[in-house]
């Protein structure tokens, strides 16, 4: 054999980095070029001789690399094709002539420009180099034949070619290996050198492809027709055994997490026969999964991990005050909690429930809680919740089974102490799935909730330690047995002064942010935002209130956009109707003037209390009652009760014991198509029914509320601040009350007390006295006279305001 003649030459041209790819003599290849300097060096080499010089770089994730992170041997390549594309890329295709190695790197112009040596083999055929060539050439037709991704007839014929070096280039370009091993071929300048690792690498390359064969041969024999997915899993197994490694790493990797997650001996010991079980398992397997997401389940909830909590009763307090206004109770409440917690070491969570209307800051007070305290804070909704896996979780045998919403949350957490928000309990359904308000009865409850059980983990998970707080606006909807286990706090309505201290504190400020707005831009007057509260909204909290200001203020936040940065406006009653439209509600204030059978009562609904006009009359008829507005079945049995009495005290009215039976009584609650029902209008319907019966007229200045019984007792009633902050917006400042109701004005705002006269009654008799203008005559029950006809009106139609 004769030594190949060496001839070495140095040129300097353009170079260009590449990612991903090694680019060989004598062979085409298309890329796409991208980046600004390779962009340049390509139009500098086009603008030349069309030669450029192509070196592969380390990382193709580095977008600019630097020359210590290209390799140093390359390939000079000349340009055959080049397209510029629409985004701004070029297409290349080049053509690869010979390698060359980097002697000097200087950037010039913005591109890469390279001293290059190329290295010229002018190589004389000897026996042995034949000899290696038809040793490759058979190795690369064995390797074609067993690799199903290479055409053979192509690849054969590419093959058939005397020049040793043209041979290598092109079985080395063809070859399926990683960039860093075509790197290595390229490197290796000599012919001879090439051949001889060319053929080593084909041996390997060949011993691979027939190891594959053979453990697919092997599965093949294991393999039952029918289970495709347990084919692929041995054949997982089989490439693991020829190897010599195992998913060891992985479960000790599991192993670790579960010492380290702090779980109690009787769930770190499930955890552990769990793991053993999945290590016997098949990895692919449907049991394999359920398994790992059982442990992945076991491993993200928190056992250990705990919030450090801020016991800061000052600081707490600030806190409160500074997200809300009045709830005075509450945070009270709330500061209670934060002492015992600096007292006792280990004291047991609190379970809350915030009752009140929508829109008096039930959820954010929540939230406020637990920027107070310290703690995380996660929300779990529960309106129309109707199944109670929800709560407990689906059993592991279930397909795509999952933890409860309480595990899930506690997950979400990520600390076993947060204040978790059970918001809108009172709206729970059931039905053939289960009743989510029975699974919460573990929740909530101190005495159990330390080890509850969720279906799918299947072990006791404490919950003592998280602050639980209910919200609902009613409570008659929740069971009592769910009431029992809660501390129950009553969020009442705001009165409007309330309300209107809310809007200049915080609402107004926060809708002004929101729509980009500047003091100077707008100004609210106190009478704006009073007439915005009576006159666009009604309601019990400040939601709609809010979102009335906010419509305002993008209102004002477009003439800004429109007029400059100094526009500036003060909404006032005279031009609030010019942003929000004509008012949307008008309070239904007190009657014009006295008359006989008409009555204000007072009601409690969802959203705060109202006024109840309950008008009666009396006509020829056989001694029916009558009775409409849409009343519920307790209001219609408490206008029954009240016909009874008044019949059972007719002589005091100046009436026969048999006067109801030439006559029928007909009463109606206006705004018929609203229902209404309770029993707190027992004594409204009396006054009114007795009025009609006496044509002695109802004082048009007082309003009413209160249970009747047949002997004429009046009972207690609920919502008694609601109904009192009714009355004061519908401008009636004197109210008769039960006399049991007479503890619950502790919860009445003291100027709300201060501007009303309340009576306080135990009988139907004391509310006759007071409300009728005249007191009723005292006739002897044997004098008493028929019922006369009931002469006309002297005047109009009442009007209602």
């Amino acid at each position: 054999m004769t030594t190949p003649k060496e001839k070495f030459e140095t040129k300097k041209l353009p170079m260009m980095p590449i990612r991903d790819v090694v680019i060989f003599p004598f062979m085409m290849t298309p890329f796409v070029v991208g980046r600004e300097s390779s962009v340049r060096a390509l139009e500098e080499a086009l603008a030349a001789d069309k030669k450029i010089f192509l070196a592969t770089q380390h990382d193709a994730s580095v977008d600019e690399p630097k020359p210590n992170e290209i390799y140093q041997v390359g390939t000079v390549v000349n340009i055959v094709q080049s397209l510029k594309l629409p985004d701004g890329n070029i297409k290349v295709l080049v053509e690869g002539i010979e390698r060359g190695k980097i002697l000097q790197i200087t950037e010039t112009e913005g591109f890469m420009q390279v001293s290059v040596r190329l290295a010229r083999f002018a190589s004389e055929t000897t026996p042995q180099i034949e000899t290696s060539m038809q040793r490759v050439t058979s190795l690369f037709e064995q390797y074609v034949k067993l690799c199903q991704s290479l055409n053979y007839e192509t690849m054969i014929a590419a093959v058939r070619m005397e020049d040793p070096a043209k041979l290598t280039d092109t079985i080395a370009a063809n070859l399926q290996l990683s960039i860093e091993e075509k790197q290595e071929l390229l490197e290796i300048f000599d012919p001879a050198d090439r051949l001889n690792r060319i053929g080593d690498v084909l041996d390997i390359e060949i011993e691979k492809l027939n190891m594959d064969r053979t453990i697919q041969s092997r599965v093949k024999r294991q393999m039952e027709r029918a289970q495709k997915e347990y084919y692929l899993n041995e054949k997982i197994k089989a490439i693991q055994k020829e190897l010599g490694r195992g998913e060891k790493s992985e479960f000790d990797e599991l192993k670790k997490k579960i010492d380290a997650a702090g779980m109690p001996k009787e769930v770190r010991d499930k955890a552990m026969q769990e793991l053993k079980k999945l290590e016997a398992m098949p990895p692919m397997s449907a049991e394999s999964t359920v398994s790992r997401n059982y442990l992945d389940w076991l491993l993200a909830v928190p056992w250990k991990k705990r919030s450090k909590e801020i016991r800061n009763i000052s600081r707490a307090e600030k806190v409160l005050n500074e997200d809300h206004y009045g709830l005075e109770k509450i945070k009270e409440r709330i500061l209670e909690f934060l002492a015992v917690r600096q007292l006792v070491k280990n004291p047991k969570g609190s379970i809350l429930c915030f009752v009140g209307p929508p829109g008096v800051g039930k959820t954010s007070l929540g939230m406020s809680i637990a920027k107070a305290t310290g703690r995380k804070f996660v929300r779990m909704s529960l309106g129309g919740v109707r199944d109670e896996a929800e709560v407990r979780g689906h059993r592991r045998t279930y397909i795509g089974a999952l933890p409860g919403q309480i595990i899930q949350m506690m997950k979400k957490a990520g600390t076993k102490n947060p204040v978790f928000m059970l918001d809108e309990v009172d709206k729970m359904s059931m039905d053939f799935r289960g009743d989510p308000s029975a699974a919460l009865l573990e929740v909530l409850d101190p005495e159990q909730n330390f080890m509850f059980v969720d279906h799918y983990l299947d072990v006791e998970y404490d919950l003592s330690q998280v602050f639980f707080i209910a919200t609902a606006n009613v409570m008659h909807t929740i069971p009592a047995a769910l009431q029992d286990r809660m501390e129950v706090l009553r969020l009442h309505g705001y009165t409007e002064q309330e309300k209107l201290d809310i809007s200049k504190q915080f609402l107004v400020k926060k809708q002004m942010v929101q729509a980009g707005l500047l003091e100077k831009n707008v100004q609210f007057s106190d009478e704006a935002l009073t007439m915005l509260i009576r006159a666009y909204t009604r309601e019990a909290g400040v939601r709609n209130l809010e979102r009335e200001i906010g419509n305002v203020c993008r209102k004002i936040a477009r003439k800004v956009v429109k007029e400059g940065a100094n526009y500036s406006v003060t909404i006032t009653p005279e031009n609030l109707n010019e942003f929000l439209g004509v008012t949307k509600f008008r309070d239904m204030l007190a009657h014009e003037k006295s008359e006989i059978g008409l009555v204000t009562g007072l009601a409690w609904t969802e959203v705060g209390g109202s006024i109840l006009s309950t008008e009666a009359t009396v006509v020829d008829g056989k001694g029916k009652l009558m009775l409409t507005g849409k009343l519920g079945d307790v209001m219609q049995e408490s206008a029954q009760a009240a016909m009874s009495y008044v019949r059972s005290r007719a002589h005091r009215l100046g009436l026969t014991r048999e006067f109801y039976r030439s006559l029928d009584i007909h009463v109606h609650v206006p705004e018929g198509a609203i229902p209404k029902d309770g029993p707190s209008a027992g004594i409204t319907i009396a006054t009114a029914i007795s009025s009609a019966l006496s044509r002695i007229p109802v004082r048009r200045d007082l309003a009413m509320t209160g249970e009747i019984t047949l002997r004429g007792k009046v009972l207690a009633i609920g919502g008694l601040k609601e109904k009192l902050l009714a009355a004061h917006r519908a401008g009636l400042f004197e109210v008769i009350l039960p006399k049991d109701n007479e503890k619950d004005l502790a919860e009445v705002p003291e100027n709300l007390r201060n501007a009303m006269k309340l009576h306080f009654v135990e009988n139907m008799d004391q509310v006759l006295s007071i409300a009728l203008e005249q007191p009723l005559p005292q006739v002897p029950e044997e004098t008493a006279q028929p019922l006369g006809p009931i002469p006309p009106p002297s005047e109009g139609p009442t009007a209602h305001q």
